[in-house]
């Protein structure tokens, strides 16, 4: 198997190059156990960000980071579910398209949450951005829910996404052209 050698945050991983198709392959980051790295990058972030109220993120790889931010900011964080739940009272709900799903997905918000967002400054966390389907997803539910978003942050920015200005992020990881 390849590997892409990451550096963000001080540190160096070792990513996983994965297939997406015949045309091209990505570099796998998933920070679910790796504690180290998610506090650290979720401090850097921290600095760069504004001023916000609340974090929103979604299922599930975005949470991790969302939670570090969340504890060390004394804020609160939303993660928008995959999945309407049985407790969940008047949701609402976007469909997203992301490259690194085979399929639509849907994200959905509970009332309780919609009730925390409307009017807060929210700050959108999550830990790639790549063709920006799962960012634009999460600005509609949360502009649909009545918050303003303040910020828009993201451990790692893929391909076209390193050009955007108007998100901030810690590191690139590129898109790679299969042979």
């Amino acid at each position: 198997m390849d590997y892409f050698e990451l550096h963000v945050a001080g540190l160096t991983r070792q990513l996983p190059i994965c297939k997406v198709n015949d045309e091209i392959s990505f570099a796998a980051f998933v920070m679910f156990g790796d504690v180290e790295l998610t506090e650290r990058v979720a401090e850097e972030l921290l600095k760069k960000c504004p001023e916000f109220d609340v974090i929103v993120t979604a299922e599930a790889k975005g949470i991790p980071l969302a939670y570090a931010m969340a504890r060390m900011s004394g804020k609160t964080y939303i993660p928008a579910r995959k999945a309407p739940k049985l407790y969940m009272h008047d949701p609402i709900a976007i469909e997203v398209k992301s490259i690194s799903t085979a399929v639509k997905q849907t994200l959905w918000l509970d009332q309780g949450d919609i009730d925390k967002i409307n009017g807060a400054r929210i700050l959108i966390a999550d830990d790639v951005i790549s063709t920006g389907g799962s960012l634009l997803a999460l600005e509609d539910l949360v502009n649909k829910a009545g918050g303003n978003i303040v910020g828009k942050a993201f451990v790692l920015a893929e391909g076209d996404a390193t050009k955007r200005d108007d998100i901030i992020y810690l590191g690139e990881l590129p898109i790679i052209e299969n042979d």
